[in-house]
């Protein structure tokens, strides 16, 4: 077993999400190959801030340079067990932009293009539920709760736990579904596999905004982002919005206070007073 496969075994141990374990395995097997000469063990502090300035200069978004990072420190805290002495590598400062949201109108013109009851059942879910894509095409049959009207929500980012609410029409739509498909252990199944794929999720959703006309850049995530601002728009506390999201920090959720519309109405602004029209 080679150093990469002895760190997919830990990484999976460990219980590491299985995106996150091709991600650490991608960016581990270029830090490798980039310092091929060299005894990747005994690499200084030096030698690794040199390989990050490459990434930059070749390009790499902040965010990819932030799981190269991650991948290293697994390698040298985690993996090799050494002092946590690469935790002040200089990490990229975030791009605080805010997230693209739908208005309530807008996902209703979005759900009125899908025909194909599969397609529209998984688009309605991740909406209603305010999913993620993984733990979308992850849900399983006995995740749904007709009896509570809940969603399971099993081993999610940080391999955690939560329940989501089951709204009646989403528990209709979810039972003709059903009867129509006949779905084996994993709720969407996809083609030729158990599983449903992220691609196909985005292509559903890419087309049907085109269909709608909605010009924003629209994605799965986007329809996370806009249920959880409609929840803040229509009075839910910020902490209840924290928990069905699956926030670890309120600091994420604050995100969608910036994004809310509901504030700026209740504003005058100083062109109501004059004459421009």
């Amino acid at each position: 077993m080679n150093q990469l496969q002895q760190i997919q075994q830990r990484l999976i141990i460990k219980r590491y999400s299985p995106s996150t374990v091709s991600t650490y395995l991608s960016c581990l097997t270029h830090f490798f190959n980039f310092h091929k000469t060299k005894n990747i063990e005994t690499l200084s502090k030096q030698d690794i801030l040199y390989y990050l300035e490459f990434l930059v200069k070749k390009g790499y978004s902040k965010s990819s340079q932030n799981q190269y990072i991650n991948s290293i420190k697994f390698y040298y805290e985690k993996f090799l067990e050494r002092e946590k002495q690469y935790y002040f590598i200089d990490r990229p400062i975030k791009d605080k932009k805010l997230p693209i949201v739908l208005s309530k109108e807008e996902v209703q013109s979005l759900f009125n293009q899908l025909y194909n009851l599969k397609h529209k059942t998984i688009l309605v879910l991740i909406y209603s539920c305010g999913l993620r894509i993984s733990e979308l095409i992850n849900l399983k049959i006995n995740d749904i709760d007709t009896q509570r009207m809940l969603i399971q929500i099993r081993n999610s980012k940080g391999n955690k736990d939560r329940q989501v609410q089951l709204a009646e029409q989403i528990h209709q739509l979810i039972k003709r579904y059903n009867n129509e498909y006949n779905p084996k252990q994993f709720l969407f199944n996809g083609l030729n596999s158990y599983q449903y794929s992220t691609a196909s999720i985005q292509k559903i959703i890419k087309r049907a905004a085109i269909k709608a006309d909605i010009r924003k850049n629209v994605t799965p995530h986007t329809l996370r982002h806009s249920f959880a601002t409609h929840l803040l728009e229509d009075g839910i506390d910020i902490r209840y919005i924290q928990t069905i999201l699956g926030h670890s920090n309120i600091q994420t959720t604050q995100i969608y206070t910036h994004v809310s519309s509901r504030h700026l109405k209740n504003i005058k602004n100083p062109t109501d007073d004059m004459n421009i029209l």
